[in-house]
């Protein structure tokens, strides 16, 4: 973090990090099967990417580290970035973090709604549903700053689900139909 505190040298570090352990692969392996480096990268790779803190600028950079790894795989070098996701079945990480925000959102909204206490977020009351029918209240500021907090994150996201995704009876059918909506969805 710099004096402004600002995380990008941490991203550009990160990046630099993941690119040298990229580079040790290619020269190290002899199989550029996905069978070998899929795993090799789920491990070694994505954590990496996941930890930094992102903002647009950073996001680019860190996609980069993940283009490569997948350009890496036999037979899907010909392939555009989204094709060899696609086929590899992996998101990108912009979608990996929505992906996290929404598990953590529905085990808040789950536990909280049965407890009926004060609740990070608030349901929209409307009888107008036609998508999901457990639509969150987006918050209006005035203010920027606020944009990148969880809850407002997560809140103008949550309300484009698909109905059978949020009325999930469990964290497990959740995140199924939540991979599902999400290979299906444009950013």
């Amino acid at each position: 973090m710099d004096e402004k505190l600002d995380m990008s040298r941490q991203c550009v570090l990160v990046a630099q990090k993941t690119n040298r352990i990229l580079g040790c692969f290619k020269s190290s392996m002899a199989s550029r099967s996905g069978e070998v480096i899929l795993p090799l990268c789920s491990a070694l790779v994505r954590p990496h990417l996941e930890s930094c803190v992102q903002h647009r600028k950073d996001t680019e950079l860190l996609e980069q580290a993940q283009r490569r790894a997948t350009k890496m795989i036999q037979g899907l070098e010909h392939l555009s970035y989204d094709e060899r996701l696609r086929e590899l079945g992996l998101f990108s990480l912009e979608k990996r973090r929505l992906q996290g925000d929404f598990i953590e959102a529905f085990q808040y909204l789950k536990a909280a709604y049965r407890k009926e206490e004060k609740n990070l977020f608030s349901k929209a009351c409307c009888d107008r549903t036609r998508s999901n029918g457990f639509k969150l209240k987006e918050g209006r500021f005035k203010l920027d700053i606020r944009q990148k907090y969880f809850t407002i994150r997560v809140v103008k996201h949550w309300n484009r689900l698909p109905r059978e995704v949020v009325d999930a009876p469990s964290l497990e059918t959740f995140k199924a139909r939540l991979d599902g909506a999400l290979s299906n969805w444009s950013s």
